[in-house]
């Protein structure tokens, strides 16, 4: 079978006794970075040497189909550098072919990056949506911040700590200055930190510099008063943003219940002299 096996983000204690177990007899290690799982066998003890083949975002469409044959004749462990395989990291062609070809897939829980910044952020864990890393161009950062702007849930992005500063700004200019943020970094590691605040504060913070894995929680979008001027108003403020007219007749009408169309023609009615 195929199984995919969490790791820790930071603190080697994290690490489950079924992981180590797992990696004390497993023979096939399918690893993000092999020289990475190399430094985790030697940090937890483990003196089996596994087979170790590469798998990561350059070869794992060329390689999962010799992979699932590996799983079907044997156990085939799955890491990713830290965290769950599969999320925002190699191994959803993998376990998306083994189940393709009828071999069975297995999970190995443990800690995730995703849901111990949700935890720590204070912001509403309920219901909450992770988009991964956010786009490194501008434009296209700006393009989902606009797209999200009406998104209820608390959202949960990944960045890397050179663009943190930026890619604050950005989405306090889509957002809105106000808009509630929690900034984790170096989760379980030594020196981890949250920062909660507005948008614009955390930008503020962040110009100075900051190192360290990046996890940025967002609060939802407050929901919107079912009425047409409001709701116009706010389609609006999103075309002023940069936000195409449907686009924002669309996420602004799926807030408030609105008609879309309605939405629509009211707003291209206001824009008529």
């Amino acid at each position: 079978m195929l199984i995919l096996a969490a790791t820790p983000i930071g603190n080697l204690k994290d690490a489950s006794a079924r992981l180590v177990e797992l990696l004390e007899s497993a023979e096939v290690i399918a690893a993000e970075d092999t020289r990475v799982t190399v430094k985790l066998l030697r940090g937890l003890g483990i003196e089996n040497r596994p087979r170790l083949l590469p798998l990561h975002e350059h070869n794992e469409r060329e390689k999962a189909a010799s992979l699932v044959e590996l799983a079907r004749d044997g156990d085939l462990v799955l890491l990713s550098d830290a965290g769950m395989p599969t999320v925002s990291d190699p191994g959803y062609l993998l376990v998306s072919a083994a189940i393709a070809a009828d071999v069975p897939v297995t999970v190995i829980p443990g800690p995730s990056a995703v849901v111990t910044a949700l935890a720590l952020s204070g912001l509403p864990t309920d219901r909450f949506t992770f988009e991964g890393f956010l786009p490194r161009k501008r434009g296209d950062r700006l393009s989902t911040f606009r797209m999200l702007a009406r998104e209820p849930r608390t959202m949960v992005f990944f960045e890397s700590p050179n663009r943190l500063a930026e890619s604050l700004t950005d989405l306090a200019s889509v957002l809105g200055d106000d808009r509630r943020v929690a900034v984790v970094r170096e989760l379980t590691k030594l020196y981890e930190e949250a920062r909660r605040g507005t948008a614009a504060e955390l930008a503020a913070w962040a110009a100075g510099g900051v190192k360290g894995e990046i996890v940025i929680v967002v609060a939802g979008a407050e929901a919107l008063a079912a009425d047409l001027p409001t709701a116009l108003a706010e389609v609006q403020s999103l075309v002023a943003s940069g936000t195409r007219l449907k686009e924002a007749t669309v996420a602004v009408a799926e807030a408030t219940g609105l008609s879309r169309r309605g939405l629509y023609e009211a707003a291209l009615a206001a824009k008529r002299p």
